[in-house]
């Protein structure tokens, strides 16, 4: 991934807080056919210092077969359009154009498939959770007849990949003013709850100075 100075972002806890947040992402695994890709939800643990992302896909899923290829993850975060209206700079000699502002979070490794089926009752318990413990009456995997879930788990594959390059970029702003960042923040907050996400990573940003 192309990251400008200023950019990007290493450190692995910021990076697994993120993946955790967006928590859904598009596998890529290039093969000697071309490539397969799938967007999946996942989970992110750590294992000491390595980072482990877990997922799972149909079994009528061709992606599942390709265990031992080298794949990347690829979480987009929050983007939005950036209008040079947004920029009092505008006003002052006209030389603004527009952008966009975004966060992503690429991570590396080997895939590997599970067809353990305590596993695979495991994960799919840890993401239910992951989804619904917020929730005012949160449904739970065994909320389910037993005979349907067995039935669903059959048809289902694990996935694991164990990252061995994580990198995010964090393209928001940084290389504009102080009154410009102010600009696009008044300005994201006001369009979308995608802008008013991304507007909340520029304020981080100033918050820093």
């Amino acid at each position: 991934m192309y990251i400008p100075n200023g950019t990007g972002e290493r450190r692995p806890d910021v990076l697994c807080a993120a993946i955790q947040e967006i928590s859904f992402a598009a596998l890529v695994t290039p093969h000697a056919d071309g490539m397969e890709i799938n967007h999946l939800p996942w989970l992110v643990r750590r294992e000491g210092a390595n980072v482990i992302l877990e997922a799972h896909v149909a079994r009528a899923n061709a992606h599942w077969r390709l265990g031992g290829f080298q794949s990347v993850a690829i979480f987009q975060g929050p983007h939005a359009y950036v209008s040079p209206s947004f920029y009092p700079s505008k006003a002052e000699d006209g030389r603004v154009v527009p952008t966009w502002t975004y966060i992503t979070v690429h991570a590396h490794g080997m895939l590997e498939t599970i067809e353990d089926p305590r596993w695979i009752s495991t994960h799919l318990e840890s993401l239910t959770q992951q989804h619904e413990s917020a929730r005012p009456d949160p449904w739970k995997v065994s909320d389910a007849p037993v005979a349907y879930l067995s039935a669903l788990k059959r048809g289902v594959v694990g996935l694991r990949l164990s990252v061995e390059k994580l990198e995010g970029k964090w393209k928001v702003n940084q290389n504009k003013s102080d009154a410009d960042m102010r600009g696009t923040i008044d300005g994201l907050s006001r369009e979308s709850e995608a802008g008013g996400h991304i507007a909340g990573a520029l304020a981080g940003y100033l918050d820093q100075d």
